[in-house]
């Protein structure tokens, strides 16, 4: 079963109504104890182990609260809207050719964050190649016979 705390400040305590159960209220100082406060009122009044329920604590929010735990909300989607839209352009300029210097000014970040983002794939064959020892493989000259 699931109650619910509802909780309003008065004065220097936090008031603990739960509407399920006629009759039970508390208070905490802290709205971190509301819950176990509530827990607490909600055994007693049932008879039951305080661990045999859930409890969802609701605290009355200023206006001002409420505006602000909606504009970090908004703030998170936009930064993860705005974390694909960075990958997928990082990704399309490399696939275009352009540098990682080069996507990294024309999107505003770091060569080292486009690098993070899109890593590139390692070029196949040609010289340089790294081998299975480690080493780089080198095209080896001939060597000729001094005279």
């Amino acid at each position: 079963m699931k109650y619910t705390a509802r909780c309003v400040r008065s004065g220097a305590w936090w008031a603990i109504s739960v509407p399920e159960i006629k009759g039970v209220f508390s208070q905490a100082r802290r709205l971190d104890q509301v819950e176990g406060m509530a827990r607490e009122a909600i055994a007693l009044m049932l008879d039951v182990d305080p661990q045999s329920f859930d409890v969802d604590v609701q605290p009355d929010l200023p206006q001002e609260v409420t505006r602000a735990r909606k504009a970090r909300s908004a703030l998170r989607e936009a930064e993860e809207s705005a974390e694909e839209a960075t990958v997928t352009a990082a990704r399309a300029l490399l696939a275009k050719g352009h540098t990682v210097r080069d996507a990294g000014a024309l999107l505003g970040i770091s060569p080292q964050r486009v690098s993070q983002l899109a890593p590139k794939k390692a070029a196949a064959g040609g010289a340089g190649k790294i081998s299975k020892g480690g080493k780089a493989a080198l095209k080896q000259e001939p060597e000729t016979a001094a005279a």
